[in-house]
């Protein structure tokens, strides 16, 4: 009796089952409370909107608004003592066993409602089922799961629900995703955001969450060739239903032939594709410390002193003022590298400055350009007429 339900499965069947559906609440996760609902970045035919807000019923208890509102004010807020979960803040164990508890205790602050909650679901559904008995449907889909289930199965089945979404996502991708991984995108500090694996497969995509920091409005978290989005999978086949549509995607960077001097395009694209351009900088950068090893003498005295430079490259705009420190010593006995880092800075600036005119960040680009390629640092005058190619 207590294993006995209206579907008869053996035990591995029951595990399927399991991971098939908490695999559709990933999905509802990355492709409705996400990419739709928090960041604008595709819109979904009213009835895949409302599977989705169903499904999350049934299974998480999260409400749309709750949910959205947190997240935007994590990336508003990141890794400062405002943003509702960061590990850098709070801890990684913290964050990791405990993020639900966070992220209920931030769900209870109206002013986080009012400010970033904007834009979520406001039916007749939204306010008298799903958000106002957030609970009851946990208790309809612990019944149903019994019932074809049996008692022992169906409850295994309902508990691995619950936890799944409050471990991988609150606690994963909230914690691990800010605290360990690759960066492919030296995203401005404090923000700590890594990429956890390459391929985004178990949470949907959402393990490339340094690939999404560097661009939140991007349907695509997959800006690699070996990386997978398997959310953004998901989103191709709905959008070739006629039942999602992509409105935006991270740039692309196209090049063309390079102009004798950067113009408003330039600009432009630079601005745009900045997250590539300092990228393509950090190989540049890689280049200059090879050549400078090379000059110095790989097993001298002074190019043992600059080795541990090497480990800051990832990272430029994360280094705390110890570290730094720490650089500057280093840089001591290169003055090409501490040219090249130095104006790395000045070209980050460049899209920081808000409140500059257009006329006078152009300026800032074309001296810029005319100092690295008078530097007499070869790498660093190859990227200057790379940056000038930027369509």
């Amino acid at each position: 009796m207590l294993f006995n339900g209206l579907l008869d499965l053996p035990w591995w069947g029951f595990v399927l089952v399991a991971l098939g559906l908490t695999h559709v609440t990933i999905a509802a996760v990355t492709i409705f409370l996400h990419r739709n609902q928090a960041h604008r970045s595709l819109d979904l035919h009213p009835l895949v909107a409302h599977f989705f807000r169903l499904w999350l019923w049934l299974t998480t208890g999260m409400v749309t608004k709750e949910w959205a509102a947190i997240h935007r004010k994590h990336h508003a807020k990141c890794e400062t003592a405002d943003d509702p979960h960061s590990p850098q803040v709070h801890g990684i164990n913290r964050v990791l066993w405990l993020g639900v508890v966070l992220y209920v205790k931030e769900s209870h602050h109206p002013e986080t409602m009012e400010r970033y909650g904007h834009g979520t679901p406001d039916d007749w559904m939204e306010r008298n089922v799903y958000a106002r008995h957030s609970v009851y449907g946990l208790w309809l889909t612990g019944a149903v799961n019994v019932a074809l289930f049996g008692l022992v199965p169906g409850l295994l089945i309902l508990l691995t629900q619950i936890v799944w979404i409050p471990f991988w996502a609150a606690g994963v991708i909230n914690g691990v995703g800010h605290f360990w991984g690759y960066r492919s995108w030296d995203v401005p500090a404090p923000d700590a955001s890594t990429n956890i694996v390459p391929w985004g497969i178990l949470i949907g995509g959402e393990e490339l969450h340094n690939n999404h920091h560097a661009h939140p409005a991007s349907a695509k978290f997959s800006l690699k060739w070996y990386e997978f989005d398997l959310g953004w999978a998901y989103v191709c086949v709905l959008e070739a239903l006629g039942l999602a549509t992509v409105k935006k995607v991270a740039p692309t960077p196209r090049f063309s032939a390079p102009k004798p001097v950067c113009d408003h395009q330039t600009l432009q694209a630079v601005i745009a594709n900045r997250y590539d351009v300092l990228a393509r900088y950090g190989a540049s950068l890689k280049r200059t410390y090879r050549q400078e090893l090379e000059r110095l003498g790989h097993w001298s005295h002074e190019a043992e002193s600059l080795k541990p430079v090497k480990r800051y490259f990832a990272r430029m705009q994360q280094l705390s003022e110890a570290e730094r420190g720490r650089l500057a010593e280093a840089l001591k006995n290169s003055k090409a590298l501490a040219t090249a880092i130095a104006m790395r800075d000045e070209l980050a600036a460049l899209w920081a400055r808000s409140s500059a005119s257009r006329e006078q960040l152009l300026q800032q680009l074309q001296d810029w350009c005319h100092k690295a390629e008078n530097s007499g640092v070869a790498p660093l005058v190859d990227f200057s007429r790379r940056l000038r190619r930027y369509a």
